[in-house]
C-alpha cells in the first residue's frame, strides 16, 4: 500500500514558514480530495489547508504549537483509494479545485523560491497570480458537523476556551460568529486566553516567545533599520480649517484620515520620487500608488494598503479607508490587503502622541506622521490666538531623494492642512 506525504505548500506573499494552530483529522481518519486537514497561522493570516488527494492519515508531521517550513512534510496519508489527483509536484487534473499557491493549478519548483523579508512581494511566481489568502471556495468547507468555514471562528472560540465540538450553530449547519459570541456571552465567568504563551521563571521574569505576527514585525523592522538610511524632517500646521471642512463633510462620510489620506495621494502625484522603493543598486519608482495607514486588529498593528489610490475620488477613498479599519478591528483582513503598499501613512496622534521619528515600513521609501491636534497660542495675522494645531512629521529613504523633494513634499502637505479647501477643490 503505497503512501503519499503532502508537504506544506507556499502560501503566498514570501511566507516561508507557519504554525499549526489545530489539526481538523485525527490519525487513521478518511480524507477526501480537498478536505482541509490543519489549520496554519501565517505572519499574515490563518488559514485551513485543503490535502489534494484521498486516503487514510498514516502520519501527523508535527503537533499544535509546532513551527513547519513550507515544503516540509506536513501530512502522510496511505494511498487506500482509487486515486483521483496527480502527485504534488506534477501537473494537477480537475480531481482537485483546492488552488493553493504550491499545488492544484501546477507546482513550481520550490527551489526557486528565494527567502525575502515577511512582507514583500514574491516576484518569483507565474501561478497565473492565485492569492492563497483569499476566502476558499465552499467545496473546501466540507467538514465533520458542525462545520466552521472561518479562521477567524476557529480562532475567535480558541481565544475564548470554547470546544467547538459542544457548540451548535443558531440556524443552519456552519458555525458563525454570532454563535461564538452568543457562547461567550453566555459564559460570563470565563476569562479570555492570553494571547501569547509565557513562560514565568523561578525570578519571576516573564518570558515570551517572539513568534508569529509579532517576529514578522521584528524581522520587517530590522530590515528597514538594516538597510534604509532615514531621515525625518517635521513642520507645526495650523489644522483649524481642516477640523472645520472635516465637521461640514462628516455627514457624508469622509472622516479625518480620509483627508489626510486624500492630501498623500495628491503629494506623491506632485512628487513621485517619494511613491519609490529600492530594489538592491535600482530606485523603483512605483505607478501605483499604494496607500497604507496604520490601524489596531487583535494581532496588534497592522497596515492595510489601499491599493490604486490615484484613482479614487475623496469619498471612494474614505470608504476604502472605512471598510479597511472596520475589517481591521475585526481581524478579517486577508495577507493580500496587509502587503504591496508603496507608502505609509501613520496617524500616532490617535495615541495622545505630538511627533515621532517612525521606523519605516520597509521596503517603502517614505511615511507621513500626524500627531495629536490640540489648542496652541499661534500667530494670525500678526495676532496671537488660540488655534488648533499638530505636527506633521515626514520620514524617508535619503537613497530615493534629497532634503529639497523630501521639503517640498511636507510643505505641499502642511498647506493643504492650513488650506484645504483649495486642494479639495479639484479632487
Amino acid at each position: 500500500m503505497a503512501e503519499r506525504v503532502f508537504n506544506l505548500p507556499d502560501l503566498g506573499e514570501g511566507l516561508t514558514e507557519a504554525e499549526i494552530v489545530e489539526w481538523l483529522v485525527e490519525d487513521q481518519a478518511e480524507v477526501s480530495i480537498d478536505q482541509n486537514v490543519v489549520v496554519v497561522e501565517t505572519a499574515k493570516a490563518t488559514v485551513e489547508v485543503p490535502i489534494p488527494y484521498a486516503g487514510r492519515v498514516a502520519t501527523r508531521h508535527g503537533s499544535t504549537g509546532d513551527v513547519v517550513r513550507v515544503g516540509a512534510p506536513l501530512i502522510t496519508v496511505s494511498d487506500n483509494a482509487p486515486a483521483t489527483q496527480a502527485v504534488q509536484g506534477e501537473d494537477g487534473d480537475d480531481g482537485s479545485g483546492a488552488v493553493l499557491i504550491g499545488y492544484g493549478t501546477g507546482h513550481a519548483d520550490q527551489t526557486r523560491r528565494r527567502r525575502a523579508p515577511r512582507g514583500a512581494l514574491n516576484g518569483a511566481t507565474d501561478r497565473s497570480c492565485v492569492d492563497a489568502t483569499a476566502s476558499l471556495p465552499s467545496a473546501f468547507t466540507q467538514q465533520r458537523a458542525p462545520q466552521v468555514i472561518s479562521p477567524l471562528v476557529r480562532k475567535l472560540a480558541a481565544d475564548g476556551g470554547l470546544d467547538l465540538r459542544t457548540l451548535r450553530p443558531a440556524s443552519g449547519t456552519v458555525l458563525r460568529r454570532s454563535d461564538i459570541e452568543s457562547a461567550l456571552s453566555a459564559r460570563t465567568n470565563k476569562q479570555s486566553a492570553e494571547p501569547e504563551k509565557s513562560v514565568v521563571a523561578a525570578d519571576g521574569d516573564e518570558r515570551i516567545p517572539l513568534a508569529g505576527v509579532r517576529k514578522a514585525i521584528a524581522e520587517k523592522l530590522l530590515a528597514s533599520r538594516r538597510e534604509i538610511p532615514d531621515a525625518t524632517t517635521w513642520v507645526d500646521v495650523d489644522a483649524t480649517e481642516l477640523l472645520a471642512v472635516r465637521a461640514q463633510l462628516k455627514s457624508s462620510g469622509i472622516s479625518l484620515l480620509a483627508l489626510l489620506a486624500r492630501f498623500c495621494v495628491a503629494g506623491l502625484q506632485q512628487f513621485p520620487e517619494l511613491n519609490a522603493s529600492v530594489d538592491g543598486d535600482t530606485i523603483v519608482r512605483h505607478k501605483q500608488i499604494n496607500l497604507g495607514f496604520a490601524a489596531q486588529s487583535p494581532r496588534g498593528l497592522v497596515v492595510p494598503v489601499v491599493r490604486g489610490a490615484q484613482e479614487m475620488t475623496t469619498r471612494r477613498l474614505a470608504e476604502a479607508l472605512g471598510d479597511l479599519t472596520a475589517r481591521a478591528r475585526t481581524g478579517d483582513l486577508s495577507p493580500g490587503e496587509l502587503t504591496g503598499g508603496t507608502f505609509t501613512l501613520n496617524n500616532y496622534g490617535v495615541l495622545g502622541v505630538d511627533g515621532s521619528t517612525p521606523i519605516l515600513n520597509h521596503p517603502e521609501a517614505a511615511m507621513l506622521g500626524v500627531g495629536r491636534i490640540i489648542d496652541r497660542p499661534w500667530a494670525v495675522d500678526g495676532q496671537l490666538a488660540v488655534r488648533k494645531v499638530t505636527q506633521l512629521g515626514f520620514t524617508f529613504d535619503h537613497r530615493v531623494c534629497d532634503g529639497g523633494s523630501a521639503g517640498g513634499f511636507l510643505r505641499f502637505i502642511a498647506d493643504a492642512v492650513e488650506q484645504p479647501v483649495r486642494l479639495l477643490a479639484d479632487c
